[in-house]
C-alpha cells in the first residue's frame, strides 16, 4: 500500500517555521489544540523536528516569570526538545510507517530532498485500520443498536 494514501498535505497541515517565537508556537498550539507540532525550516522546506508540549512546559518551569511579551523574545530554535518525531520518506514502505508511528502522534513524510510535504497522524491509520475489521453491528446482528449504546462499549456485556 502506498503511504500518500494517508498524507496530509503540507498545504492542510499545521506546523511552525523555524525563526518562530515561542509565543507564536504557543499560541498555534492552543488554538488547534495540538499536543506537538512539526518544526519546518523556513527556507529550504526541510524538516527539522518536533516541539512538544513537555518541551514546552519545561520552558515554562525554566522560566517561572515568563510573559506572552517575553515570551515573543524567545526563538523556537532555542528551546530544548527532548526528542524529535522520525520522519519517512514518501516512498517508505507501509510497515516502515507502522514501526516509526508506533511511538508518534503523527509521522513528518519528506520527499527524496528531505523537504516537508505533509504529515500522517497516528489517528488516521488506526481509523483506516479499525475501518478494515468488522463494525460491531456486523459482528452482533442481532444486538438492538439500544442494546449495545447502553454498554457504551463495554466489553462486559458481550462475555
Amino acid at each position: 500500500m502506498n503511504i500518500l494514501f494517508f498524507l496530509t498535505p503540507k498545504s492542510e497541515a499545521s506546523y511552525v517555521y523555524d525563526p518562530d517565537t515561542l509565543r507564536q508556537v504557543m499560541e498555534k498550539m492552543d488554538a488547534h489544540q495540538f499536543a506537538s507540532v512539526p518544526i519546518i525550516n523556513e527556507r529550504t522546506g526541510y524538516y527539522c523536528g518536533t516541539l512538544t508540549e513537555g518541551d514546552l512546559l519545561r520552558v515554562l518551569k525554566e522560566n517561572y516569570d515568563l510573559s506572552l511579551k517575553k515570551a515573543e523574545d524567545i526563538p523556537l530554535m532555542s528551546i530544548p526538545r527532548r526528542r524529535d518525531y522520525l520522519p519517512v520518506r514518501a516512498d517508505a514502505d507501509i510497515e516502515d510507517l507502522l514501526h516509526v508511528a508506533i511511538s508518534q502522534n503523527f509521522v513528518p513524510v519528506t520527499d527524496d530532498s528531505s523537504a516537508f510535504i505533509g504529515l500522517i497522524t497516528r489517528k488516521d491509520l488506526l481509523q483506516y485500520l479499525t475501518g478494515v475489521l468488522p463494525r460491531e453491528e456486523e459482528r452482533r446482528p442481532n444486538v438492538k443498536k439500544e442494546q449495545r449504546s447502553m454498554t457504551n462499549g463495554s466489553l462486559a456485556a458481550w462475555k
